[in-house]
């Protein structure tokens, strides 16, 4: 059996503008795209008579974690001038529709919003940048037609 695994190039990070239809803009200069870890948490239900002394546990909440970027810093460009907006937004205008569209056309849909922009311009090497946002809800996975 052949692998179907491939590689990340072509993978795409965009945001949405909250219209219908959706409009995406994509960020310019991504070098790495971490997607979300989603977890559940997991709730002790102890109790005096639990079998044998054994703890139990109930499913929780589930959180749909963070995603993070790394990309070339351009302090000029459209994507550093968005981000450095988004720093300013408060309250519920900071959430935003995002997506990760990946190469075989699937994407994940989420909303989140920044909650951390990290440039750096080393001496010796290219400028670069760290971006996270933390996303709210409940992520969804479309898989390609």
């Amino acid at each position: 059996m052949t692998t179907e695994a491939d590689i990340g190039y072509g993978t795409l990070f965009q945001t949405g503008a909250d219209s219908s239809p959706e409009v995406w803009t994509t960020m310019g200069e991504v070098t790495n795209i971490t997607p979300p870890e989603m977890s559940r948490d997991s709730v002790d239900a102890t109790h005096e008579q639990s079998p044998n002394g054994w703890r139990e546990f109930i499913p929780g909440l589930k959180d749909g974690g963070e995603v993070s970027l790394e990309l070339n810093y351009v302090p000029g460009n459209a994507s550093t001038l968005a981000l450095m907006a988004e720093l300013n937004l408060s309250g519920q205008s900071a959430t935003k529709p995002r997506r990760i569209l990946f190469t075989d056309g699937s994407f994940l849909e989420f909303d989140a919003f920044l909650t951390n922009f990290g440039p750096e311009a080393p001496i010796d090497d290219k400028m670069a940048a760290s971006v996270t946002f933390k996303v709210t809800g409940r992520p969804l996975l479309t898989q390609a037609a």
